[in-house]
């Protein structure tokens, strides 16, 4: 009578030079941060928010920014459909957003 080979997943270990996390998973990305050195003068300028939970009856809720210091929130299907209908609309249309295409 055999008895079954048992085994378990060990992480590898990292080499004895590196402090660095290794990644597990080949093809998972892992988090980076941009190099604070390398500036492309890009910077985020509308953002989205929108929370959408997938519980039936739950509402969800959606938030509107831009640095031209629009901050609106919006919750319940219907106004948040329409919020974002307006996102969109305000991104073509806001002064800040326009002159940052013209200067590109």
């Amino acid at each position: 009578m055999t008895t079954p080979h048992t085994s378990s997943a060990k992480p590898a270990p990292a080499p004895a030079s590196s402090s660095a996390l290794k990644v597990v998973a080949e093809g998972v990305p892992s988090s980076v941060r941009p190099d604070p050195h390398a500036d492309d003068g890009r910077r985020p300028v509308a953002w989205l928010h929108i929370v959408a939970p997938p519980s039936y009856g739950a509402s969800p809720s959606v938030r509107s920014w831009c640095s031209c210091g629009r901050d609106i929130f919006a919750a319940g299907l219907v106004r948040a459909l329409a919020l974002i209908d307006d996102h969109v609309q305000h991104r073509t249309t806001c002064p800040l957003l326009n002159q940052r295409r013209e200067a590109a």
